[in-house]
């Protein structure tokens, strides 16, 4: 029993420790960055009524739509594209690296049009199927347009009624072509000319294969955060992390001695488990949620010293043995540590819920940390100390043996006074 216990202790830490050095950098750096550490774009857009459309609650769910259609379709990697308010939409383009051009991609409203002479509008993009940018057989970089069924009836009625005439084709107003029709077109495909460059014939096919955005939309604030400042940031919060990290190790293992090595290695376990959960949840990592993983991290200290200053209390004055003393200095501690966790818990999902943008994720990370940082102390610390107590590594609890355990400078229990007879 001693040896096997002293056996799953050594194989226990060695696990930890090992799993903890090896691939704590490499699942810290694979989680997905927000803006604030690769740099990259952020872009407020406002919507405004117009007399066409007002904005209300359903137009804004489909700009959302229309929006992360656009900005997927353009390529860019783990985009934000977020509601904030009634009429705000909020997006994030980590690593861009062209923002001009995507800020204007994106923007557009992309109200497409087919206009004969007189200026009657026949088709819009609604009767769009599918837009395709490429290159024609003239070398042109062009957009490939077909049309749904009924889209592909009007377009061939609007070619044939106007043979030897001209057909605009605009797009918010503006006139993207105005080709000459020689005769009627009843493929349901039509060809828009123009685009410089494949990229811009590329983006033009995104934002009329997204569809137009059922209000008016004006961007009111672009803010670029460059990579420099981004790997700066970055390498901020790695520095903040290590230096919060080994503090708490230190402090744990000076004032604690073995009891707080244990800690360490139930919070090395810990940490590994929360970026393995945040990295699974493709979860967005920003400056915020990195300070709600090191707040987390003194969370999960704070239940292990209060764990073990119960463990004192009962050892050196309730006279119990160690096994007895550890057991009642969980149980006593369990209420404290589950009403503080609870409270914090509860503030994490509020601001997950009436949060936006890092807020949330300052939320999300504060809230797996707290809720792992309680099981932990629970269960990994205790399943350790209780195979180090029965590897009886401690005969002798009374001397320094115990106190080399769990203690620092602490007194030795006051033995019963011997009193003489009479």
């Amino acid at each position: 029993m001693r040896k096997d216990c002293l056996a799953k202790l050594i194989v226990c830490v060695i696990a930890i420790v090992g799993i903890f050095l090896f691939f704590v950098k490499p699942l810290a750096f694979s989680i997905r960055q927000g803006l604030d550490l690769q740099g990259g774009t952020h872009v407020v857009l406002q919507a405004e009524d117009t007399d066409i459309a007002k904005v209300n609650n359903d137009a804004m769910e489909r700009v959302v739509t229309i929006m992360e259609k656009r900005v997927n379709a353009l390529g860019l990697t783990e985009p934000i594209i977020q509601r904030e308010g009634a009429d705000r939409v909020i997006i994030e383009l980590p690593g861009v690296k062209d923002p001009d051009s995507a800020i204007k991609t994106i923007g557009k409203t992309a109200m497409l049009e087919f206009r004969d002479e007189d200026g009657n509008t026949v088709l819009t993009g609604t009767d769009l199927k599918d837009a395709q940018a490429a290159t024609n057989q003239n070398g042109q970089n062009v957009v490939n347009l077909t049309f749904s069924d009924e889209g592909a009836k009007k377009f061939a009625d609007l070619t044939t009624m106007n043979v030897g005439r001209t057909i605009a084709i605009l797009l918010d107003g503006e006139v993207l072509t105005a080709p000459n029709v020689r005769e009627p077109i009843i493929g349901g495909k039509a060809e828009i000319t123009g685009q410089r460059t494949l990229e811009e014939a590329q983006n033009l096919a995104v934002v009329l294969r997204s569809g137009a955005l059922p209000v008016k939309v004006n961007i009111i604030e672009t803010r670029t955060v460059g990579p420099t400042l981004g790997q700066d940031s970055k390498d901020k919060s790695v520095f903040a992390f290590a230096v919060g990290l080994g503090a708490v190790l230190v402090f744990m293992l000076l004032f604690y001695r073995l009891s707080g090595f244990i800690a360490d290695i139930a919070l090395m376990a810990y940490t590994i488990i929360l970026l393995l959960l945040l990295y699974l949840l493709d979860a967005t990592l920003t400056l915020p949620g990195v300070a709600g993983i090191i707040l987390s991290i003194g969370m999960a200290v704070d239940a292990n010293v209060l764990i073990f200053e119960h463990f004192k209390e009962e050892y050196r004055l309730n006279r119990k043995t160690l096994r007895l003393s550890m057991d009642a200095g969980f149980e006593r501690a369990f209420t404290t540590i589950f009403d503080s966790n609870i409270t914090t818990l509860i503030a994490a999902a509020v601001l997950f819920f009436l949060g936006t943008g890092t807020i949330r994720g300052f939320a999300i990370t504060l809230f797996l940390g707290t809720l792992l940082s309680m099981l932990t102390a629970i269960t990994l610390t205790r399943y350790m100390l209780r195979l180090m107590i029965n590897s009886k590594i401690f005969d002798n609890p009374g001397a320094y043996g115990a106190n080399g355990f769990m203690l620092m400078d602490a007194p030795k229990r006051e033995e019963e006074p011997n009193h003489a007879k009479v």
